[in-house]
C-alpha cells in the first residue's frame, strides 16, 4: 500500500494560511524591533531637552546677577567719586561762608557762589548745624565749653564751622561751642521735684 504523501489533500490551503500566519508574526516582531528604538529616541530627545531648558535657566539668572552686581558697583563708584569731589570742594564752601559773614559776597562773586552752592546741593551734599540745637557728639566737635543758666542741656551756642553730611554719612562734624547748664541751676525735672516736694509738704500737713 503507498503512503500519502504528507502535507493536504490537493485543493487543502491550511499549509499556505500557515505560512501566511508565520509571515504577519514575523513582520509584527520586526515592527515591534523597530518601534523600540523610536521609542528610546523620543524619550532621549525629552531629556536632553529638558537638560537644555535647565542650562539656559541657569544661564539666565547668571546674567541678570551680573547686570545687578554691575549696576550696582557703578553706582558706588559714582558715590565715591562724586563724595570725593564735594569733599575737596568743602573749603571753599568755608571761604565763601566767612566771606559772607565779613559782608563781602557781593556782585559777580554772589551768583558764583550762589551756584557752586546750589551744585552742591543737588549732588546730595547738606549742610547741618545751627545755634540752640541740642549737642549731638555724633554730629557735633566741641571746640569750646562754657556754663549758662539759660540752657538746660548741652546746647550748640555757637556754629564755629558748618557740618556737612552726604545722606547719612558725615564727611565733617560740625565743629560747636558748647554751653553745659550751670551748676545748681533746675532742669527740665526740677517742676517734677517741686510738685512731688510740695505733695509730700501736703501730706505731712494733713497728718498733723
Amino acid at each position: 500500500m503507498t503512503d500519502k504523501p504528507q502535507g493536504g489533500k490537493p485543493g487543502d490551503d491550511s499549509a499556505a494560511e500557515e505560512a501566511v500566519v508565520k509571515a504577519a508574526e514575523e513582520a509584527a516582531a520586526a515592527g515591534a524591533t523597530k518601534a523600540a528604538p523610536e521609542g528610546d529616541e523620543l524619550a532621549t530627545a525629552k531629556r536632553e531637552l529638558a537638560e537644555r531648558t535647565g542650562d539656559l535657566q541657569r544661564l539666565q539668572a547668571e546674567y541678570q546677577n551680573y547686570r545687578k552686581r554691575v549696576e550696582r558697583d557703578r553706582l558706588t563708584v559714582r558715590e565715591i567719586a562724586v563724595s570725593n569731589i564735594l569733599e575737596s570742594l568743602i573749603p571753599v564752601l568755608d571761604d565763601i561762608g566767612r566771606a559772607r559773614e565779613h559782608g563781602e559776597v557781593t556782585g559777580g562773586f554772589k551768583s558764583v557762589a550762589e551756584s557752586l552752592e546750589t551744585v552742591v546741593a543737588k549732588l546730595g551734599l547738606q549742610q547741618f548745624g545751627k545755634e540752640g540745637e541740642p549737642f549731638d557728639p555724633t554730629q557735633h566737635e566741641a571746640l569750646m565749653h562754657s556754663y549758662s543758666s539759660d540752657v538746660t542741656e548741652d546746647t550748640c551756642v555757637q556754629i564755629l564751622q558748618p557740618g556737612y553730611r552726604i545722606g547719612e554719612r558725615i564727611i565733617r562734624p560740625a565743629m560747636v561751642a558748647v554751653a553745659e547748664p550751670q551748676p545748681g541751676t533746675p532742669s527740665t525735672s526740677a517742676p517734677d521735684a517741686d510738685t512731688k516736694s510740695a505733695e509730700d509738704k501736703s501730706d505731712g500737713g494733713s497728718d498733723s
